[in-house]
Parts: C-alpha cells; sequence; structure tokens
C-alpha cells in the first residue's frame, strides 16, 4: 500500500521527534510516495529551524542525511489543481501539493499538521494517526 507522507514526517523521524515511533509503526511494509518538491521542502524546513534557532546550524547536513536514507518515490502532481486546493481551502500551496498528491494516488496520509489533516479528511482522504 502506498501512503502519502508530508515533508513534517520526514523531519519528525530525521530528528528523532517523539512522534518518530508512531510514523515508522504507520509506514513499515508501506510505500512512502511524496510530490518531487519534497527535497526542496524538506531544505527550506530545515533552514527555517536554524534561523528559529530550533536546530543547530551543524546538525542541517545530518538531518538532511538522514531525510535521503528514507525510501520514497517522488511523484510528479498536478500544480494547477494543487493551486486550486490552496486557494479553495486557504491553504500554503506547499501543503495543497501533497493533498492534491493523495487525491490523485486515492492513497492514505501521513501528516502531523492539524490543518491538512483538516482539508484532506474533508475531501475523502483517509489520514494515518
Amino acid at each position: 500500500m502506498k501512503i502519502v507522507a508530508d515533508t513534517n514526517t520526514f523531519i519528525a523521524v530525521a530528528l528523532e521527534e517523539p512522534e518518530k515511533r508512531q510514523i515508522i509503526q504507520f509506514t513499515i511494509g508501506k510505500e512512502l510516495v511524496a510530490p518531487e518538491v519534497l527535497p526542496f521542502e524538506v531544505g527550506n524546513a530545515l533552514t527555517a529551524m536554524v534561523k528559529k534557532q530550533a536546530l543547530d546550524p551543524n546538525e542541517v547536513i545530518s538531518a538532511w542525511d538522514a531525510v535521503q536514507a528514507i525510501p520514497v518515490e517522488l511523484r510528479r502532481i498536478d500544480i494547477q489543481a494543487a493551486l486550486g486546493l490552496a486557494v479553495r481551502f486557504n491553504i500554503y500551496a506547499y501543503d495543497a501539493y501533497f493533498i492534491e498528491c493523495a487525491l490523485n494516488l486515492r492513497c492514505p496520509m501521513l501528516t502531523l499538521d492539524h490543518r491538512m489533516k483538516m482539508v484532506a479528511m474533508d475531501l475523502g482522504i483517509r489520514i494515518l494517526e
């Protein structure tokens, strides 16, 4: 079974966040999928954490390497459809990319973002919790 995994789940695993154990349990034996923008969003998230002093600058590369070690299939998505979702639900385009990916593949989604969960459920996407 395929699961669309949001950026925050990759970051949580790489940084040994408390949610790591549950994320791993949800994904064992599953194929992870994400929009092809995932690596760019991971890089942005890591540097944003450094700017907020939530991550030491020396940890960025090791966190990046940890994320890169997680097998994930990167998929092209319909940007126009995702932008429509972003406007319709007043969410960030990056969040809409993941929702569009899950809609397109008709598969469940794994995210730590409450707003994304609500929008996805409104659209009939099963959320793994």
